[in-house]
């Protein structure tokens, strides 16, 4: 069974985000070993942080995200500078590492300044879900979604119209 992990910076505090994710969580076991993994955002104590402030801050937060992705896994970093792809082609990605015998993958979401450059650059992929801004509580309730979407459509159900 494949490993999917989502790895986020900061915690889920709104109980509806934090429900719909887990009943997405729920579905995604019938699919793959789908966990979680929730880091600290490192705080920045000044309001009008410095370019160097908040780079520092970035660094700290990616060296917690690499120590918890899984050896071997592919990592996808949600980031605005990434591609934007369909449902299908997340199913394609996934079911293309899924069936290298390498199939671990680690979505990552980072803290509310972005990813640090390390993680953008281990990534395999660089994915967007778009030019919109959404809080990123709301991003990895859509995120989760569509990792099950994926799965369903890999599976040929018909969850996906």
């Amino acid at each position: 069974m494949q490993n999917i992990d989502l790895i986020c910076v900061g915690k889920l505090n709104a109980k509806y985000f934090a429900e719909g994710v887990a009943e997405y969580q729920k579905r995604l076991a019938a699919f793959a070993s789908f966990r979680i993994i929730e880091l600290p955002e490192e705080k920045i104590e000044e309001k009008n942080a410095s370019d160097a402030v908040v780079k520092k801050a970035l660094e700290k937060e990616g060296k917690a995200i690499l120590s918890n992705v899984r050896k071997g896994a592919a990592i996808v970093a949600m980031c605005i500078e990434g591609r934007q792809i369909s449902s299908e082609e997340l199913a394609r990605f996934l079911a293309d590492r899924a069936g290298s015998g390498a199939g671990d993958v680690a979505f990552v979401i980072g803290s509310s300044h972005g990813l640090a450059d390390e993680v953008k650059k281990a990534a395999a992929l660089k994915f967007s879900m778009g030019r919109i801004t959404m809080p990123h509580q709301l991003a990895r309730l859509v995120l989760t979604e569509q990792i099950y979407r994926a799965c369903t459509i890999n599976a040929g159900m018909k969850y996906h119209k």
